[in-house]
């Protein structure tokens, strides 16, 4: 018989996310967050915005702060943290500040880029946009996803077809 020590252990770590290149710190920061959200939101909150104080170019936190807001239905603090997400991909990727004016060739095609958490932060301000019935703000996203090329690496296309589904 195993120990149930054991079993345990290994349920934990097969639970653990890949956040990808982050501190140390910063991955069990995260990883506690993710395990909290399941019964205790406010405190995955607290741990996730424990993580960004403690490294604000760790993408992926700002990846969790948005997607537990959008799913809590707190839009507004989805759009806040998305927007200062993507300004913070977008530094690192080297690309204008302003994603209007960003082309094809200026982007990473390696998934784990700053460009490509970039452009998957495009898409969720087009679902969070959408969330708020701004359908039109929504539809400026998913065009530009669409003109870089995108939309099938960061599953853009799921979104325009909610979008399309409210019109």
């Amino acid at each position: 018989m195993s120990d149930p020590k054991e079993a345990i252990k290994l349920r934990v770590t097969d639970d653990l996310i890949n956040f990808g290149e982050v501190p140390p710190e910063v991955n069990e920061i995260l990883q506690r967050g993710v395990a909290l959200y399941r019964h205790d939101s406010e405190g995955a909150d607290k741990a996730f915005r424990e993580a960004l104080m403690l490294d604000p170019e760790a993408l992926p936190t700002y990846l969790c702060l948005y997607k537990i807001h959008t799913y809590q239905g707190n839009l507004d603090e989805a759009l806040a943290i998305a927007t200062a997400g993507l300004m913070e991909a977008a530094r690192q990727a080297g690309l204008d500040p302003d994603w209007r004016v960003w082309k094809t060739d200026q982007i990473s095609s390696d998934v784990n880029s700053a460009g490509h958490f970039a452009l998957y932060t495009l898409k969720a301000l087009a679902f969070i946009h959408l969330r708020r019935d701004e359908n039109a703000i929504s539809r400026t996203y998913l065009a530009k996803i669409d003109e870089l090329g995108a939309m099938e690496k960061v599953g853009g296309s799921v979104i325009a077809a909610l979008a399309a589904g409210v019109d």
